[in-house]
């Protein structure tokens, strides 16, 4: 059985990919919204501290939620490349073989028939 799945099918990989995408979404909405209701209320010449103030403060929260999501993205990404290094496991007759060995042609099992194999584990008696 292979010990490593494989990288599509890795639970915590797509949860990492959907929490980035969901911190970047609502990050860019808490920034937009509130720098567009600053730049109104400034224009107008009707900002009040709560608007200017605390509007700065919600749009350096929604920066900060972008930026985690990038660096989540960007994580993801990483392990994404990681794992195309990472050596594999074949499974060939119920045992774990990597995949160098599955691919070299001079690596041997053993001998072939069970005759063969029988007579090559047996050890000599000598008295």
């Amino acid at each position: 059985m292979n010990t490593r799945p494989r990288l599509v099918r890795s639970i915590p990989f797509w949860l990492l990919i959907a929490g980035s995408l969901a911190s970047a979404t609502a990050g860019a909405l808490v920034l937009v919204d509130k720098l567009s209701l600053m730049e109104t209320a400034l224009t107008a010449g009707t900002a009040t501290g709560v608007e200017v103030y605390v509007g700065q403060i919600w749009a350096v929260l929604g920066a900060i939620l972008i930026g985690a999501g990038a660096v989540g993205l960007a994580l993801a990404a990483t392990l994404g490349a990681l794992r195309a290094f990472a050596p594999t496991a074949v499974i060939a007759d119920d045992r774990i073989v990597d995949d160098a060995a599955w691919n070299d042609p001079t690596v041997t099992d053993g001998p072939a028939d069970a005759d063969e194999r029988i007579e090559s584990d047996a050890t000599p008696v000598t008295r």
